[in-house]
């Protein structure tokens, strides 16, 4: 869910920013206990009202772009903070997240939305999940914790603000499926939309945990060069450096998809460059992204707070 700050930012004078963060933040690590796990991100507008100073602004947050064919619904985007959170019962988390609601004095909701894993599990180090189009995903994020931080957590030297050193860049996309156009076409074209089985492994024969052949069909006669997976990684020994982990969403009357997540330590090597390199893909015609945003979450712990402040007005 995204929250925005009652009455706006604007004009705040940062100790009572201070303040108003220190409370959302408090309500979010209060809900991070007993099987939940809850953090929080930071919208570029947290940034734009004059309070923090520019430099503070980790480098890439921004109020996220429509990408070719999105129909962005301003109530369903962007936000103050985002908040997320997660666990294995679906009334722990939603009475977790009603508490931090009512615990962050003087913010409100601005959108939120529910997500569920359907066949969620890990293989492998990788978590796996089937998405609405009855494909399995996951298959290309990091098997290690390792890889995890090296593509998703900023490194220092990288140009950002001392504080956000540690953190990383979420982006949240809405993403509505046909899922009803979709299941009109045979499984055989819809693997040839997406590149891969229903099952993860790939169009040559190669099992899911293998690279797939992509340099031995340079024409993609096997894999259709406007398939989903070809396009978003064509090397497969260089994946792109982001760290997925999605949830589908129902909201009935035919409004369902996926809540499309990813992390990044560089936003425009990870999903700005996938995201570029999708335009025009086979699958384009069944989604349409409605929703979601830009964030910035902080490094573990509450220290952040006071080193952005701290440096924001010369003290730190």
């Amino acid at each position: 869910m995204a929250l925005d700050l009652a009455g706006g930012l604007s004009g705040r004078k940062p100790p009572a920013l201070k303040a108003a963060l220190t409370r959302v933040q408090q309500s979010v690590a209060a809900a991070d206990k007993g099987g939940v796990d809850a953090w929080l991100a930071l919208g570029s507008r947290v940034f734009a009202g004059g309070v923090l100073g520019g430099a503070q602004r980790p480098r890439q947050l921004r109020a996220m772009p429509s990408s070719a064919g999105d129909l962005l619904d301003p109530a369903q985007s962007h936000g103050d903070v985002l908040v997320q959170v997660t666990g294995g019962s679906r009334r722990a988390v939603q009475e977790a997240a009603e508490r931090v609601v009512r615990q962050a004095a003087g913010w409100r909701v601005r959108w939120e939305v529910n997500g569920f894993r359907d066949e969620n599990r890990v293989e492998g180090g990788k978590g796996l999940a089937r998405n609405p189009f009855h494909f399995t995903e996951g298959f290309g994020n990091p098997g290690t914790e390792r890889e995890v931080a090296d593509r998703a957590v900023v490194r220092s030297g990288q140009g950002e603000p001392d504080w956000a050193v540690g953190g990383s860049y979420q982006v949240v996309r809405i993403v509505r499926f046909a899922t009803e156009l979709w299941d009109k076409d045979s499984v055989r074209e819809q693997e040839r939309i997406i590149g891969r089985r229903r099952d993860g492994r790939w169009l040559d024969g190669a099992p899911a945990h293998e690279q797939p052949g992509f340099a031995a069909d340079p024409n993609g006669r096997v894999t259709p060069l406007d398939s989903h997976v070809r396009l978003a990684a064509p090397d497969r020994r260089n994946p792109p450096p982001l760290v997925r982990r999605s949830y589908n969403y129902d909201r009935g009357d035919g409004d369902s998809g996926l809540i499309f997540s990813c992390f990044q330590r560089d936003l425009a090597n990870g999903f700005e460059a996938v995201q570029k390199r999708l335009e025009g893909e086979a699958m384009a015609k069944y989604v349409l992204t409605t929703g979601g945003g830009y964030f910035f979450v902080p490094p573990p712990g509450g220290g952040w707070i006071d080193a952005l402040f701290g440096q924001a007005t010369g003290n730190a």
